[in-house]
């Protein structure tokens, strides 16, 4: 095998060449009359030679993935976004010059244009047999080895157009992904819901328990916060009188990076006047359903080995019970912090740095009940004190109606009925201020804005969120974000 430096040497050589002969490498334009997909698809069942010469000349454009010369013909593969197809070409259409001192030097990785006529090769495969090759962009450095692809993690990861160009298996999460996204909009879109954008940029970071980046806006003299949810500023459109809204948009939490984990994430935040949480169940059942089957074909998929059925009803059980029944803790632990503070030290959880009972449970159900959930569940009624934005229950205030939607064993959606009573938002918000005074640093801060905004009436609410990335890996059996996320936070090369 050549050394890279020599290959790198022979491709500007060829460019310099070209450029000496006259041909420009890289051209202003080139006008395609199809996609190459297009032509696949109109011609796919088209074995007639008559009729496949009569759908007339095309003009297609894409990378050469594949290049075999024969003496005076020669075949190759050229790829765009919808598709791939073979081409012919002979000495003799396109000039004997040009087959010998352009056409026989491109590189597999070249961006190149063609026009030709469709017909089909002995082995019945569609070619386009080219009248015209013209050079649209050399390339300058060699693709990956054809047979191994690109295996390497990391580098699918930090030069994700290299990923993109050599699999097709890549190109296709990132298809699914647009898909859903898509998907998802259109239905709340159906539904009555007004999608919206709110400030990235927000004084004051709200509606999640999270560390914030911080910037500064220098004209103002200010610090500014990257959001970590939309949660507060849609709550503020739904009293200005929206009634359904939602934001599909980029948030920002500066915490570890894992395989669940990038520190900027897609979210779908949408809020529903005159609705509560059970009736959010409902909407993302189905909303969740009707994507799986729309994308596969059927309710039934495998991630990670495990067949996951997401056929309506989910599975729904509170959270006392989930940490009972599958997290095998005892009944009498819920009631005594004691006793369940001795439970987490023996499951080895930093207990001594949790300030309050409901967040302990809330570190108990994460290691012993989250990863075994499998099959879409709705985990139900938290504690008040783990969910300082959620409507407590009417028969029960140390308990709110608020749920999560676990699959696979990660969260995927949080929601809740929304607190709308601003005297106990504010006590809330308080009380929230004190555990950030004994450390808590992921503490919610107070909003005066927002409580100045209950109090000009926010109806009956329920809220969600829905986390793209997660949802995508489920779709796509991803093991990890950073398979779904085109450009994921990675650590900086030496």
């Amino acid at each position: 095998m050549e050394p890279e430096s020599k290959i790198l040497k022979d491709l500007r050589e060829k460019l310099e060449k070209f450029r000496s002969m006259g041909i420009n490498p890289y051209p202003n334009r080139y006008r395609i009359t199809h996609r190459i997909g297009e032509v696949v698809s109109a011609l796919r069942d088209e074995y007639d030679p008559e009729k496949l010469s009569s759908f007339g000349e095309v003009s297609l454009a894409g990378r050469l993935m594949s290049l075999r010369i024969h003496g005076k013909i020669s075949f190759a593969h050229i790829k765009d976004q919808t598709g791939k197809i073979q081409i012919y070409v002979a000495r003799d259409d396109v000039g004997a010059d040009f087959y010998r001192e352009v056409f026989k030097k491109l590189d597999v990785g070249d961006i190149i244009g063609v026009k030709g006529i469709p017909f089909r090769t002995r082995t019945k495969e569609l070619t386009i047999h080219c009248k015209e090759v013209r050079l649209l962009s050399k390339v300058l450095r060699p693709l990956p080895e054809k047979w191994h692809g690109l295996k390497d993690i990391e580098t699918r990861y930090r030069q994700r157009y290299l990923d993109l160009i050599m699999n097709e298996e890549s190109r296709r999460k990132f298809e699914i992904r647009s898909e859903t996204v898509r998907m998802i909009r259109d239905y709340l879109t159906s539904l009555g819901f007004l999608e919206v954008e709110t400030p990235i940029m927000q004084p004051i970071p709200g509606g999640a328990a999270a560390k914030p980046f911080v910037t500064h806006h220098n004209a103002l003299d200010i610090d500014l916060y990257l959001r970590i949810a939309p949660e507060l500023y849609l709550k503020r459109l739904v009293v200005g009188g929206f009634d359904r809204v939602f934001e599909l948009g980029r948030c920002f939490r500066n915490e570890g990076i894992s395989s669940q984990h990038n520190p900027e994430f897609t979210m779908v935040e949408f809020y529903m006047a005159y609705a509560d949480y059970k009736d959010l169940m409902e909407l993302t059942e189905d909303m969740i359903s009707k994507i799986v089957n729309k994308i596969h074909g059927k309710t039934k998929i495998v991630y990670q080995g495990k067949e996951i059925d997401f056929t309506p009803p989910w599975k729904r059980i509170t959270f006392h019970e989930a940490l009972v029944e599958i997290g095998g803790i005892p009944e009498k632990a819920l009631e005594d912090e004691e006793l369940a503070r001795s439970i987490a030290r023996d499951l080895e959880i930093e207990e001594e740095k949790i300030k309050s009972f409901g967040k302990l449970l809330g570190e108990l159900f994460e290691k012993t009940v989250e990863e075994k959930l499998i099959q879409p569940t709705f985990v139900y009624d938290y504690p008040k004190d783990i969910s300082p934005l959620a409507k407590s229950k009417e028969d029960n205030p140390d308990i709110v109606e608020r749920f999560e939607l676990i699959i696979a064993g990660r969260e995927i959606a949080n929601a809740y009925t929304e607190l709308n009573d601003p005297i106990d938002q504010k006590e809330r918000f308080l009380q929230q201020l004190k555990e950030r005074e004994l450390g808590d640093e992921e503490a919610h801060r107070m909003d005066e804005d927002y409580i100045v905004a209950l109090e000009y009436g926010l109806p009956p609410t329920a809220g969600e969120g829905i986390g793209i990335d997660r949802l995508v890996m489920i779709l796509t059996d991803a093991p990890s974000i950073r398979d779904v996320i085109l450009f994921p936070v990675l650590r900086p090369e030496k």
